[in-house]
């Protein structure tokens, strides 16, 4: 378990399952995604099971202050090599949005990315247009790097993403470093 300001992030369990399943198919959620179709119980367990067995890629369950899971995050394409992730989050509970819980999620993923994995660059790509998101990002330190034009269609266009990174050092000059290391 990793502890934030107010989160939790837990391990994604196979119990999870129906939730996530729902949580995916909620339309006004998963339009920033890029899930185009609905997806059954069958494919969301062959994506739990990849996920677990993968050895760069972690999903983690956001846990609200008063217990109810609320969403996911996590990093995908590790690279310890290169000390390189990509980082994605969402919040799909909308009872909880604009709380803040993100950002915390987000800073607490980034601290143990940083201090415990030894990374250097986290980096994500986010739809220009989810503003939302993107005051997230920015509130946790990423920074734009560039635009990627009409990379993905949705709802019937093209649509721009927007590539943000984060380095080490720049999230310790915003966060500081935990009192553990």
């Amino acid at each position: 378990m990793l502890r934030g300001g107010t989160v939790t992030l837990r391990p994604m369990e196979r119990s999870d399952l129906p939730t996530l399943q729902r949580w995916i198919n909620d339309p006004e959620v998963n339009r920033w995604l890029r899930v185009q179709w609905p997806l059954n119980l069958d494919q969301e367990q062959r994506w739990y099971e990849q996920v677990s067995a993968s050895g760069t890629e972690k999903v983690l369950i956001i846990v609200a202050p008063d217990g109810t899971p609320v969403g996911n995050l996590g990093l995908g394409r590790i690279d310890h090599r290169h000390r390189t992730a990509e980082f994605g989050i969402s919040i799909f509970e909308k009872a909880y949005w604009n709380q803040g819980l993100g950002t915390d999620a987000s800073i607490t993923m980034l601290r143990f990315a940083f201090e415990e994995l030894n990374l250097h660059r986290v980096s994500l790509l986010v739809q220009e247009h989810n503003l939302r998101a993107r005051r997230c990002y920015e509130k946790v330190g990423f920074v734009a790097e560039g635009i990627e034009r009409e990379s993905i269609f949705s709802g019937g266009r093209y649509l721009d993403m927007l590539r943000m990174s984060i380095l080490d050092r720049e999230f310790f000059a915003l966060h500081g470093r935990s009192a553990d290391s």
